[in-house]
């Protein structure tokens, strides 16, 4: 990390909004229960057992120790490494971009987390069969209504299918979910909660982009005077979870491309289609800048905007009279966000509410000096 807090960090006026911390998940027919001797299972009828349903997980973090346990035992997995890819560039007009972009999350395994990204893989690799009785059963209640023989055979019918996709619902909730409960003492859930607050104060911005490249600008007439070019597109920061990973805590869900960044207490989970990688807190590099952007889209009502300039300048920096349609853009006062890791993470954002970023960068450095040591002190049984 480059910036290193001092203690608790500074919370910028920040309203606190505080994160749920549940003591039960339930996933189909079982309730996971944390006590204090650990993860505990039941099912709502008695008597009623499954061959087949999700592994408990348990993190308990602590100033004396970060123990992570499951229920059940697995395979020892290998971490792969790969060299980080060097990034592509392309032409977009006169200027050369190049791209902002992570590299393969199969780099990225932190080492307290190979076995839950082994545990996640599986699970995100095991084929859904919903979608299949979803369609057998449209199929099913279209031959009926085709060759309508009553309304008694056709409510037959339809409570059938209605239960098959209920059933395959539940199957594929139990085959393919991952549960995860977290224990903290109150240091713990206090950083973790400061992150949690600063991420959403992130979210709460009118205007979030993605930058996926940018390049430096030779001719800046054509470019509004502009020194440099970016390819950005609109995208969201805001709570939400992996789909059939089940936590007893919110979690921060950030877009960024093909990729999306799950903030949890312990570690950043990186979600790439059907691939799940991970990356520690204390291997996080964040740089905050502020920047002045000539905005030519709409300006968020939560910027600030500095100047004005024309679409098309001349050499002095005034408008170029040679086009007819020149129009004035704001200059708008943003900041980036720029989180970098040596195994591969490569993401940049942008914020149309500048000064909110380093406290977000503090709060990270503030969890991480409580994660950082956690990768010696991993349990499993």
């Amino acid at each position: 990390m480059k910036l290193i807090g001092i203690g608790v960090p500074n919370t910028y006026h920040l309203q606190p909004m505080g994160f749920y911390l549940r003591k039960s998940i339930s996933v189909g027919p079982f309730r996971f229960n944390l006590s204090k001797s650990g993860i505990g299972v039941s099912t709502g009828v008695p008597g009623f057992r499954l061959g087949f349903g999700p592994r408990g997980n348990y993190v308990h973090m602590g100033l004396n120790g970060f123990y992570y346990r499951k229920t059940l035992s697995s395979d020892e997995t290998r971490t792969r490494q790969t060299d980080v890819p060097t990034m592509p560039r392309y032409a977009s007009g006169d200027v050369l971009m190049e791209e902002i972009e992570s590299g393969d999350v199969g780099s990225m395994a932190h080492s307290s987390s190979a076995e839950l990204l082994s545990e996640l893989s599986l699970k995100q690799g095991t084929l859904r069969i919903s979608p299949l009785i979803w369609a057998f059963a449209v199929v099913l209640v279209g031959a009926l209504a085709t060759n309508y023989t009553g309304p008694i055979k056709m409510g037959i019918g339809i409570l059938i299918a209605v239960s098959m996709v209920v059933l395959a619902h539940t199957i594929d909730a139990l085959r393919k979910s991952v549960v995860l409960f977290y224990d903290f003492d109150e240091t713990l859930e206090k950083a973790y909660s400061l992150l949690h607050d600063h991420a959403l104060n992130l979210a709460s911005c009118h205007g979030v982009w993605h930058i996926a490249a940018a390049g430096n600008v030779h001719d800046r007439k054509y470019h509004a005077g502009a020194s440099a070019l970016v390819d950005r597109k609109r995208t969201t920061i805001a709570r939400q979870s992996p789909d059939f990973l089940k936590t007893n805590v919110e979690t921060i869900a950030v877009s960024v491309g093909s990729q999306t960044l799950f903030l949890f207490p312990d570690r950043i989970l990186v979600y790439d289609g059907g691939r799940v990688g991970a990356v520690g807190y204390e291997e996080l590099e964040i740089t905050v800048e502020q920047t002045r952007m000539i905005e030519s889209e709409r300006v968020p009502e939560d910027a600030e905007i500095v100047g004005e300039t024309w679409r098309y300048v001349n050499k002095k920096g005034g408008p170029d009279r040679r086009f007819a349609h020149n129009p004035t853009l704001p200059i708008c006062h943003y900041e980036d966000i720029h989180l970098r890791t040596a195994s591969g993470l490569n993401e940049r954002l942008q914020l149309s509410r500048h000064g909110i970023g380093k406290g977000f960068a503090q709060a990270v450095a503030y969890l991480a000096q409580f994660t950082k040591h956690h990768g010696q002190s991993v349990q499993a049984q």
